[in-house]
């Protein structure tokens, strides 16, 4: 038997590198050897979006079509939506019992993102909602409602993994054997900066999705940081602080080349801007001929849709009914 793994993304917009190589890429190889769940996080979406539910609506297909474009194989692993998987709701409740207020505080990945958002909202504390609060509690839910054994995440992930373990200890602890205690598997994520050099954002309109066409990824590229110390076209250059060469380093199958040409001063900027652009293009060409396929039959892109949800909808009721068995509040047959 396979081991399961579940993991998501939000539905917030498409998706871009950042996504593709630090998760994406991975989930495409792991579906060869494992049994695959991969969730269109869109309750998750909500704790930041909740007074914009058309955004995330909007993007739960695109996400569907930017994991279809990546590689993501509809009979080989099981595309759901979270928010039709009532049993996820139902779990999370009952979880949150396990959970002190003062130890979601102290979860790592939690109080980083509260900072980040004080930072972008000028929210404090207080501005803090329960949902925010409670995303491990979730989390938690999402994960053991599908038995997930191995939760492929990043370093930054880990404490979420962690406090999932100990819902699963504790809730086996007072209840009796039932939940599996996933195992996290650390992604080799490839941590991309936006072109200018900051956090990939999409306000700051610095990353190249999977989607962008010609036109846009030339304009990005072509406006990506240097090296500042390269004034002219002969000068040498430190390769490790240009955006543009740690782009290449994604898609430019002769980047020994472009890196020893930078250091030797033989390289120009703009032409190196140039090369890149066409490397992009390229790497980026089936991805974006498949998912242009998706766009023209959205219908596909549904009942893929449809057909996971129902499957990922009966193993998550498999778990609760056994959940509320142990919990003694299973009432009448």
């Amino acid at each position: 038997m396979k081991k399961r793994i579940l993991s998501g993304m939000r539905p917030t917009g498409k998706l871009h590198l950042g996504h593709y190589f630090g998760a994406l890429e991975n989930w495409v190889k792991l579906q060869e050897d494992y049994d695959c769940f991969f969730e269109i996080a869109d309750v998750q979406a909500l704790t930041d979006n909740y007074d914009n539910p058309a955004k995330v609506r909007e993007n739960v297909r695109e996400v569907t079509m930017d994991y279809l474009a990546a590689g993501i194989d509809p009979k080989r692993a099981t595309i759901f939506i979270q928010s039709m998987i009532p049993e996820i709701a139902e779990l999370t409740v009952f979880y949150s019992n396990l959970v002190t207020v003062s130890r979601l505080y102290r979860n790592p990945t939690v109080k980083t993102e509260a900072k980040q958002k004080k930072a972008l909202f000028g929210q404090d504390a207080e501005g803090i909602t329960y949902g925010f609060l409670g995303y491990p509690v979730s989390q938690a839910a999402d994960i053991t409602a599908f038995k997930g054994e191995v939760i492929p995440v990043g370093e930054d992930q880990l404490p979420l993994i962690e406090q999932c373990r100990e819902i699963v200890r504790k809730f086996n602890h007072i209840y009796g054997d039932t939940l599996v205690e996933p195992e996290a598997l650390l992604s080799e994520n490839t941590r991309i900066k936006g072109l200018d050099g900051n956090k990939m954002s999409k306000s700051l309109n610095n990353a190249i999705y999977l989607s962008d066409n010609e036109e846009a990824i030339t304009k990005k590229i072509m406006g990506a940081v240097t090296d500042p110390s390269k004034l002219k076209k002969d000068d040498p250059a430190n390769p490790e602080v240009c955006m543009v060469y740690s782009y290449q380093k994604l898609v430019n199958p002769e980047i020994d080349k472009v890196c020893s040409e930078c250091k030797a001063g033989k390289r120009g900027c703009v032409g190196c801007k140039r090369e890149l652009i066409q490397c992009m293009l390229d790497y980026l060409k089936p991805i974006q001929e498949k998912r242009k396929y998706y766009e023209e039959h959205p219908e596909i892109v549904d009942q893929i849709l449809k057909e996971g949800t129902e499957k990922a909808r009966k193993e998550a009721a498999h778990v609760t009914n056994e959940v509320k068995d142990h919990m003694l509040i299973h009432y009448f047959e």
